[in-house]
């Protein structure tokens, strides 16, 4: 398809493939009008289009005709205040750059184009620690080189609207799956604890964080029942969650 990279108030035209890299995309820049591939940074909407990358991880923004802004750096004159991270989410890890100024709504911005994730739904933990305020710089968190960030989905209301539901309080807990799934993921979640387990397992297959599957939940080396709530279970805030592929027979689980 064809796109248009804008730069320094002008504007040509370059033909790229889905399964492009952007790394690719860079190098014909480089032969097209000279520009060191070190020296481009590609983005779009004011997020950075990362190396590792291929066109198709954009297609929700990117699409025939689309602009793509490319702004030239001296590497000599001025050095980059950008740094690598690592970013975690359903089992996918990739690497980003983010600028020491990065606000937690900007890097939220950046894992938007690479996961394709509602902002509004997104939360981010580091260290245990939950990012907290989208103003706030991803520094006041212990951010830095080769950091790891953790994304997991908030839950909505769907599951749990009624009055006696409402006043019920929310826990935070993790659910790690098993080596044979997702490389062994932590997946850090926030629910009532009058969810039941059947909430958190249609949750994490609404959200594709886990394949579609039949999967059983262990708390404390106990099977959880799949219509029993976390609070039923004693789920408490910091505790894991451990699920396995498989179904159990006996039907008071269910």
């Amino acid at each position: 398809m064809k796109i248009f990279i804008v730069t320094m108030g002008h504007e040509f035209p370059i033909e790229i493939g889905n399964q492009e890299q952007i790394i690719e995309i860079k190098r014909k820049i480089e032969q097209f009008i000279g520009i060191p591939i070190e020296s481009q940074t590609l983005s779009v909407y004011g997020c950075e289009l990362v190396d590792g990358l291929v066109m198709e991880d954009y297609d929700q923004f990117i699409t025939e005709d689309s602009r793509i802004d490319l702004s030239v750096v001296d590497q000599i004159i001025a050095p980059s205040n950008e740094f690598p991270i690592a970013v975690e989410f359903s089992g996918q890890r990739i690497n980003i750059n983010i600028d020491k100024t990065e606000t937690v709504h900007s890097l939220k911005q950046k894992i938007q184009i690479i996961y394709g994730l509602p902002i509004q739904t997104m939360s981010l933990f580091h260290s245990g620690m939950e990012l907290g305020e989208d103003c706030q710089n991803v520094s006041e968190f212990g951010i830095g080189e080769f950091s790891e960030v953790i994304v997991f989905m908030k839950t909505t209301s769907r599951y749990l609207s009624d009055d006696s539901n409402s006043r019920r309080k929310m826990i935070s807990f993790v659910v790690e799956t098993s080596s044979s799934l997702l490389n062994a993921a932590c997946i850090p979640m926030e629910m009532k604890d009058s969810s039941t387990v059947k909430d958190v397992k249609e949750l994490l297959l609404g959200g594709k964080i886990l394949p579609d599957d039949e999967y059983l939940f262990i708390h404390k080396q106990r099977i959880m029942r799949e219509k029993r709530s976390l609070r039923w279970h004693g789920v408490e805030n910091g505790d894991f969650l451990y699920v396995f592929k498989g179904t159990v027979s006996r039907g008071e689980f269910y």
